[in-house]
């Protein structure tokens, strides 16, 4: 994570926007006398908000620690992928 000032952030943006994009780095761009802003990048967000849905929704993420749970107790089975071709 870094963290730097509104100028450098703006007199570099392409160079930060790539470092976010590129190599999956956040940064706190800090603004005197205004509130901080973070940077990430639309895959990192995308994640976040998935993470965010599945922990607020109970039995659905019940249902993935009990999945999580029989894959560790290696209770699985093997599915063969359907050939197309056999109709």
């Amino acid at each position: 994570m870094l963290a730097i000032n509104y100028t450098t952030m703006r007199n570099k943006m392409k160079s930060y926007f790539d470092k976010v994009t590129d190599d999956c780095e956040t940064i706190i761009v800090t603004r005197k006398g205004e509130k901080n802003v973070v940077l990430i990048s639309l895959d990192e967000y995308n994640n976040l908000m998935e993470n965010a849905y599945i922990t607020s929704n109970k039995a659905y993420y019940d249902r993935l620690i009990e999945s999580k749970n029989q894959i560790e107790q290696g209770k699985t089975i093997e599915l063969k992928a359907c050939d197309m071709n056999d109709e």
